[in-house]
C-alpha cells in the first residue's frame, strides 16, 4: 500500500481546499449531484452520497446547499447535465496521474486539461495506459491517541478491512469498496475520530523524486485541481512531510 505517502496527499489537498473555500464549494455541489443522480438521494443507502455529504459538511457548506445539491441530482429541481470522466496522463518524470473531472463540455474540460498538462510538462495519454497502475479502494485515516491496537485490529478485520497500517500519530485502513461501508460503520459505533474517509484510487507503488522535481510535479497536480471541471488528481508520487513543508513556505 501507499502508507503515509496517502495521507501526505490528503493532508496537502485539505490545506488546499482550505484557501480555496469557493470553489471548493462548486465542486462538492457537483460531487452531490452526481452520486445523488447515480444512487439516488438518501445518503442511508448511498455511499457515495454519504461520503460527499460529510465531506460538504466537514467543509462547512449550509445544510440548504446539500439539499438542493442533492434534489438536483435527483431530478426533483432542474440541474445541469453533468457527466463523469477520469483522464488518464503523466507529469513530468513519469509520474502518473488520474484526473477525475465532472463537466457539461466534454470538449472544453478535455482543451483545458490538454493545455494545463502541456505547460507543465506533462501530457495526456490514452485511455488505460495509467489506470492499471491505481487500486479503488476505501481508505480511513484515524488519529491514533488513546486507540488500543489490538481491540481496532480485531474490529476492522472482522468488518472487512483488507489492510491496516500503524504510524507514529496515525492508524490507516484500507479495504475493497464493497467492504467500506461496514468497516466505517463499526469505526463509528466504536465512537473513534477519523481524520478521512472516503473512496479513492490508492496507487499500487509510488515514485520518490528528488524534491525540486517533486515540487514541479505538486504545482502541475495544483494547477489541474484549479481548473473548475476538475474534482481530484490522484498521482503515485511520494510526498513526504519535509517536501509539503517546503511547498507550503512557497504559497
Amino acid at each position: 500500500m501507499a502508507g503515509h505517502s496517502h495521507w501526505a496527499n490528503i493532508k496537502h489537498q485539505k490545506k488546499r481546499e482550505d484557501r480555496r473555500r469557493g470553489k471548493v464549494f462548486t465542486k462538492l455541489v457537483r460531487e452531490i449531484m452526481v452520486a445523488a443522480r447515480e444512487g439516488g438521494g438518501d445518503p442511508d443507502f448511498n455511499l457515495q452520497l454519504r461520503l460527499a455529504v460529510d465531506r460538504a459538511k466537514d467543509a462547512n457548506m449550509p445544510k440548504e446547499n446539500i439539499d438542493r445539491a442533492i434534489k438536483r441530482g435527483t431530478g426533483e429541481l432542474e440541474g445541469t447535465d453533468l457527466e463523469e470522466i477520469v483522464y488518464e496522463g503523466y507529469a513530468s518524470n513519469g509520474i502518473a496521474l488520474l484526473v477525475h473531472a465532472v463537466t457539461d463540455n466534454r470538449n472544453r474540460t478535455a482543451s483545458d486539461l490538454r493545455n494545463a498538462f502541456a505547460e507543465n510538462g506533462g501530457s495526456l495519454a490514452e485511455a488505460g495506459a495509467v489506470r492499471w497502475q491505481f487500486d479503488r479502494k476505501g481508505y480511513v485515516a484515524i488519529n491514533r491517541d488513546g486507540v488500543d491496537e489490538e481491540e481496532l485490529f480485531e474490529l476492522v478485520v472482522e468488518a472487512g478491512a483488507e489492510d491496516i497500517e500503524f504510524g507514529d500519530d496515525l492508524i490507516e485502513i484500507y479495504v475493497e469498496p464493497g467492504r467500506f461501508a461496514a468497516v466505517r460503520d463499526a469505526l463509528d459505533v466504536a465512537g473513534l475520530s477519523l481524520e478521512a474517509t472516503r473512496l479513492t484510487m490508492v496507487p499500487k507503488g509510488t515514485m520518490r523524486l528528488d524534491p525540486r522535481e517533486t515540487l514541479r510535479v505538486m504545482r502541475a497536480i495544483e494547477t489541474l485541481e484549479d481548473l473548475d471541471d476538475v474534482q481530484e488528481v490522484h498521482s503515485n508520487l511520494d510526498i513526504t512531510d519535509e517536501v509539503i513543508a517546503l511547498y507550503e513556505g512557497e504559497s
